[in-house]
């Protein structure tokens, strides 16, 4: 048999062999199966916080982790009835792991203890995007989207009766639709079948006081359904 002939019947040999393994679900030898990144450690297949949080890892899916200290995954209660959703860590956050600590996070806190009543460790609170934005800028579309499966799975495993979500951001990304703020907060909207009150951010707060009087009756709105009242 000449070399030509030869090399053909081996191939033709390879070519069945690797046919047959593929019928029976068998990898070509050598071979590792390829699965697509979307595939890997989907938020999905966890149902604790814990396992949510070991699934982030030390995260790389966007550019965000190139500029963080530290990322802000969430805090407070696992069984928690009202979670607060915010747009992306601050300075503060990002220093110390932890959501709305600057700022902004005191006045979401005397807003949750002082005008709701209740303490802040029995919410919980966490943000679309779990780095810090260079100069706390907006997210970008392709860094939301790359947390938005795993924001989505924490509200899933909590399964709050109520969710706020703080900002244009937040709204929007939760809704997957356009929203005006200034139009269209203070009337309720869903998440997957969880009612959600739109309300203006506590950073907007400390630009624009006056928008207190709006916060506080969105707010009002959350305790009539948690059958929550205002303290005296």
């Amino acid at each position: 048999m000449n070399p030509a002939a030869e090399l053909r019947e081996i191939v033709g040999h390879t070519r069945k062999f690797l046919a047959a393994g593929a019928e029976m679900g068998l990898d070509p030898p050598g071979l590792s199966p390829v699965v697509p990144e979307s595939c890997e450690n989907r938020p999905s297949q966890v149902s604790t916080l814990e396992a949510l949080r070991d699934s982030i890892g030390d995260c790389k899916r966007c550019k965000l982790w190139e500029g963080r200290t530290r990322l802000v995954f969430g805090e407070g209660s696992p069984r928690a009835q009202l979670v607060f959703v915010g747009e992306g860590p601050g300075r503060d956050e990002d220093a110390e792991g932890i959501p709305f600590v600057g700022e902004a996070g005191k006045l979401l806190t005397k807003i949750i203890e002082n005008g709701m009543g209740i303490k802040r460790e029995d919410v919980y609170i966490c943000n679309v995007v779990k780095c810090r934005p260079p100069k706390n800028r907006t997210p970008e579309r392709e860094e939301v989207g790359s947390c938005l499966p795993f924001l989505k799975r924490q509200l899933e495993i909590i399964n709050p009766a109520v969710i706020c979500a703080l900002g244009l951001t937040a709204t929007q990304s939760l809704l997957g639709r356009p929203f005006t703020m200034n139009l269209e907060r203070g009337n309720w909207v869903s998440f997957q079948d969880i009612p959600m009150m739109p309300t203006y951010h506590p950073a907007y707060l400390l630009r624009n006081p006056a928008a207190k009087r709006q916060v506080w009756e969105d707010v009002q709105k959350i305790m009539k359904l948690m059958k929550l009242e205002a303290r005296k």
